[in-house]
């Protein structure tokens, strides 16, 4: 072998080795950040080195999510799926820190890792299910309307040219245009971050109506006000996790599931007075 080859074949190794050497040291990285990724994405791990479950939940809807203001404490059909959870990953239904979340700051929460998890009557859509992971539906609700006994309101008919009240961010302000363009009448919104403004509004004639899901408004009713008879836009609810929180998700899908089939959500909501 002349001394050239010779020269061009110790080159060749030496690249070919170089070579190998810097792909096993590639592999090495993209196992290290899959290992990386796996760890930020169990959601459950991280929930029991902490030791407690974090949720959102409503603090201003009764039978779901109802502060009670003697006592300070949140008490609700929600609140006791969010144990059920806790007791699932923690083995005891207490370990569980709740958070008082209205429509508007439950997407944020999720966002920043402040919870990590949101039961807060967060109806399903298609757009939140881009964002976030939603369960299969625990309860379904129409879009009522509270008004005053004496206002003469007695319709949707009626709300023609009126104001209805509607929390921020949540998906009444939409339902309700939707009816009213097809009841062939106009209405204004004015809305309110909390429920409980939302009924304040109405109250004090600022509103002639407050807006959303039926049960809430069962909570606000009072002697001087009543429910219309119509119901619209059906408001289905879940549960949601952030998407790279899929361990959670499972977890709670699953648990809502085994919930359902074993008639343990029917009793809860039976002792809710929901059902």
């Amino acid at each position: 072998m002349s001394l050239s080859r010779k020269k061009l074949l110790a080159l060749g190794i030496a690249l070919i080795t170089s070579f190998g050497i810097l792909t096993a040291g590639c592999g090495g990285d993209t196992k290290k950040d899959d290992s990386k990724k796996a760890t930020a994405s169990d959601g459950i791990q991280k929930i029991k080195d902490r030791g407690v479950l974090k949720v959102g939940v409503k603090v201003d809807v009764p039978k779901f999510g109802f502060k009670d203001p003697k006592t300070g404490k949140i008490e609700g059909f929600e609140i006791d799926l969010s144990k059920a959870i806790a007791k699932k990953i923690l083995g005891d239904e207490n370990k569980i820190d709740l958070t008082g979340v209205v429509a508007k700051t439950r997407g944020p929460l999720l966002d920043s890792g402040e919870i990590d998890l949101c039961i807060a009557t967060f109806t399903i859509t298609d757009e939140r299910k881009q964002t976030y992971n939603m369960t299969t539906p625990y309860y379904e609700d129409p879009v009522g309307f509270l008004v005053k006994k004496d206002s003469g309101i007695k319709s949707l008919k009626d709300l023609d040219g009126k104001t209805i009240a509607v929390p921020q961010g949540a998906t009444t302000r939409k339902g309700v245009q939707a009816a009213a363009d097809k009841a062939s009448i106009k209405v204004n919104f004015i809305e309110f971050p909390t429920y409980s403004e939302c009924k304040t509004a109405l109250s004090a004639g600022r509103a002639d109506a407050y807006a959303m899901d039926t049960s809430n408004l069962l909570g606000y009713r009072d002697d001087a006000t009543e429910l219309l008879p119509d119901k619209i836009a059906p408001q289905l609810y879940g549960a949601a996790t952030k998407k790279d929180n899929k361990a959670l998700f499972d977890l709670v899908e699953k648990t809502f599931d085994d919930m359902k089939k074993s008639g343990e959500m029917d009793k809860l909501l039976k002792k809710w007075d929901l059902k």
